[in-house]
């Protein structure tokens, strides 16, 4: 038996005797024929069994429709409130179920009626708020005062002028910092007494700072201006919050005659807010603010303002000041702090403190100074710069500002060389382009 070169130009085995001996060209086509039907068949096995790999994969990688998922372990989650029977020191509020889901039938539905499929999932906001846990514990208006500041209005012959109060977290030190090192200062401003306090809740995430009990307690012995209540503090815990800050500010610091409030991301021109409030009587109500008509419940579930209508049934909010920051007198403030006591706690604390005023019936003044939005660029002028310290000369409040920024506004605004009084001269009186254009070509001169 020998290998032998064929005409077809295969080699094949051919069984002789004669190792010389050439097969016939007829036996080796029929071999040649027997070899690409059994190469064929090899390739469609193997064809089919790749096609079968690949359809398993697909299969498994696929979402499962209607299918319920896999129970997996409850993870520890967070309440909303902590137990308000809870002795001086804060406790871990923690629940071992899971939340429940609302309405999963409607989620279901939603998911199935989208047209637009994405493959990035959307984002996890505070719209996944338990409602029910929250209906079941809004009652609960009467939480610890861990660290309290009980002389911070007594120490001042009369009382301050001006009480500053910015809601804080326990995790953002830089922007408490730059609020005592900038507009937040303590002392006179104009000749009138400024002092100040910061709004705390016990940290939503604990594990990410061990330390923050020992932390707190050693910046409120330092600065003296730190209140800390032993609720969680989280977006929808901002109304207690609210109500806590009123309240301490009844008992504690009766005897201011006017309060700023507002968050820790804002510019304060306390100057223009003192020159202003100097021109009212502190025994009068007062509330003044970016006051914000006719605003709308929020039904999208996915938003972090979602309102669902059996919390809040009519079409229309009363008229609120946004949270950024607005002025409040004394009378008002302890009118407020009764109101809070009879209105059924609400999630979003600036709608909150809307209802608060309109069942007092006091409506509240809109001033342009507050720009609690931010400057809105005019849209005839786009390349125009905002932040400029000859806009923010003349205004109170504006909102959503970097540490940086704050530190670079105060300054620019304090420095003597500012000045926003300069006027150029125009060698000619301005024109629209296209009306010069026109005013060229019908010139009887031309």
């Amino acid at each position: 038996m020998g290998y032998r070169r064929s005409l077809g130009r295969v080699w094949t085995l051919v069984p002789d005797s004669s190792a010389t001996a050439f097969s016939s060209p007829r036996k080796t086509t029929g071999t040649m024929r027997v070899h690409l039907k059994g190469d064929a068949i090899c390739t469609l096995f193997l064809v089919v069994a790749l096609c079968s790999v690949l359809y398993t994969q697909l299969e498994y990688l696929a979402p499962k429709g209607d299918k319920q998922p896999t129970q997996k372990k409850p993870s520890v989650t967070q309440r909303i409130f902590s137990d308000p029977r809870a002795p001086g020191r804060p406790t871990v509020t923690e629940a071992t179920v899971p939340r429940p889901r609302l309405i999963p039938i409607t989620r279901r539905t939603e998911v199935a009626n989208s047209k637009v499929q994405t493959a990035t999932p959307v984002p996890s906001t505070d719209s996944a708020f338990n409602f029910k846990r929250y209906f079941l514990n809004k009652d609960n208006r009467n939480f610890n005062l861990l660290i309290n500041q009980p002389k911070k209005c007594r120490r001042i012959p009369g009382g301050p002028f001006l009480l500053i109060a910015i809601k804080s977290v326990v995790e953002d030190f830089d922007r408490r910092e730059i609020v005592r090192k900038t507009w937040g200062r303590e002392g006179l401003v104009n000749g009138e007494q400024i002092q100040r306090v910061f709004l705390l809740g016990t940290p939503k995430n604990r594990t990410s700072l061990a330390t923050w009990e020992t932390l707190m307690h050693q910046e409120s012995q330092t600065y003296r201006d730190i209140l800390l209540w032993d609720f969680m503090d989280t977006f929808f815990n901002l109304t207690l919050k609210e109500i806590h800050f009123l309240n301490w500010a009844a008992e504690f610091c009766h005897n201011v005659k006017f309060i700023f409030k507002g968050d820790a991301d804002v510019f304060v021109n306390i100057e223009n807010i003192v020159d202003f409030l100097e021109r009212h009587n502190p025994a009068e109500d007062l509330f003044v603010g970016d006051i914000i008509y006719n605003a709308r419940p929020i039904r999208t579930r996915k938003s972090k303002y979602y309102i669902p209508e059996t919390m809040y049934g009519l079409s229309i909010y009363p008229a609120y000041a946004g949270g950024g920051g607005f002025l409040l007198s004394s009378c008002t403030m302890r009118k407020l702090s009764r109101a809070c006591g009879e209105v059924e706690l609400f999630p979003i604390d600036d709608v909150f403190l809307g209802m608060c005023l309109q069942r007092i019936s006091l409506k509240p003044i809109l001033h342009e100074g507050f720009k609690t939005f931010g400057i809105v660029k005019p849209s005839a002028a786009p390349h125009l710069q905002t932040f400029d310290p000859c806009f923010y000369k003349d205004l109170m409040v504006v909102h959503s500002l970097k540490v940086a920024e704050i530190w670079l506004m105060w300054n620019l605004l304090h420095s003597p060389r500012l000045s926003c009084t300069q006027k150029r001269q125009v060698k000619k009186p301005f024109q629209w382009k296209r009306r010069a254009q026109i005013a060229t070509q019908t010139s009887p001169l031309s």
